[in-house]
């Protein structure tokens, strides 16, 4: 599987004083969509390695319909780049908005923990390929920024 959508309406137990959801549950919801959508394609178990450029655009209201979208971009020998977008908005209108997004990289384990390979990944889609380019450029522009 390489690309997964979760939906679901944010409750009021998510959220903050300001009656906005707390930017910790919506980066739970990014994790739960990448492991779903990374545990799919690895078809084992995996972990979170990494987090990059997660960007809050805007907030998610309670009784928003919200959209966690995980797909992935870039498959190493034993990980896995996913990019996350969350989406929100009115259910009665049916107009969503771009919340957040960021990239996962996850890495598929055996039973002791140590990585094991994954199946690699080929775009095929102008829309695959140019996710692969950008999540690429960004890997890289992080890592150019670390150091």
């Amino acid at each position: 599987m390489s690309s997964i959508t979760l939906r679901f309406l944010a409750e009021p137990a998510t959220a903050n004083y300001a009656g906005k959801v707390h930017g910790g549950t919506v980066m739970k919801w990014i994790d739960e969509a990448g492991y779903a959508c990374a545990t799919g394609w690895a078809r084992r178990y995996c972990v979170t390695v990494y987090v990059d450029g997660i960007r809050f655009h805007r907030p998610i209201l309670i009784g928003d319909l919200v959209e966690v979208e995980a797909r992935l971009a870039l498959t190493g020998n034993t990980s896995m780049n996913i990019s996350v977008e969350v989406r929100s908005g009115d259910i009665k209108s049916g107009a969503m908005e771009k919340t957040t997004e960021c990239v996962i990289v996850f890495v598929a384990i055996d039973e002791q923990g140590r990585p094991v390979p994954v199946d690699s990944w080929n775009p095929e889609t102008p829309g695959e390929v140019a996710l692969a380019a950008r999540v690429r450029a960004q890997l890289q522009a992080s890592r150019a920024h670390a150091h």
